[in-house]
């Protein structure tokens, strides 16, 4: 028998209580994980809009004690994180300048699972999720080593296509992926950079 959407989160929900993660949304990153091996031992992880934790711990496992990973939102993260975390308060869509010094450049992966409040309004909902994942891909073409990845969550909508076609010639490959664990009737869909090609703004400067 087919789960109905409120069963299929119910189940995702109590397997992520059981699993000591704050949120479900965990598991459609480990979805991606398995399939692109995106997040390697030793690797330097950044989490874009990192509340309320799961995607940061799931990430600092798998970067292990010589990886680091550093986390990104104006919420605070209020759970325990292993030693290997950093987190940094602040507003992704005005990020400064100083505040990407202290974070530093040269990571291996930019994981963003960043998604606006919605108001029921798709094209609204989506134009603000092309916003989210617009500062997120300028922040990676900041920070990314070259051949690093990137991982992006957007609503389908009128700039989804765009979007995607600008993570394309930024990277080697391009994938686009929806998790199983991700409900059926969501428009949020996950685009993956694989290879990236180096900095528009160092390789101009």
């Amino acid at each position: 028998m087919q789960r109905s959407p409120n069963k299929w989160e119910d189940h995702y929900s109590r397997k992520a209580k059981k699993d000591n993660y704050p949120a479900r949304s965990v598991y459609k990153l480990q979805e991606i994980q398995e399939k692109f091996r995106l997040i390697k031992k030793g690797n330097r992880v950044l989490d874009l809009g990192c509340a309320p934790g799961s995607w940061t711990m799931y990430a600092s496992g798998l970067a292990g004690e010589k990886g680091e990973v550093a986390g990104i939102d104006l919420k605070k993260v209020d759970i325990r994180l292993p030693s290997n975390v950093r987190i940094y308060n602040c507003d992704i869509l005005g990020i400064d300048d100083d505040t990407i010094s202290s974070i530093g450049n040269d990571f291996d992966v930019v994981i963003s699972d960043m998604a606006p409040d919605t108001t029921g309004n798709k094209s609204v909902d989506s134009a603000r999720s092309y916003d989210l994942c617009m500062a997120a891909f300028n922040i990676a073409d900041r920070v990314l080593a070259a051949g690093g990845s990137f991982l992006c969550k957007i609503f389908q909508g009128d700039d989804f296509k765009k979007f995607s076609e600008m993570v394309k010639a930024a990277y080697n490959t391009h994938k686009i992926f929806k998790p199983q664990s991700s409900r059926k009737a969501s428009k949020e869909i996950y685009i993956i950079g694989l290879g990236f090609k180096g900095s528009r703004i160092r390789r101009f400067q």
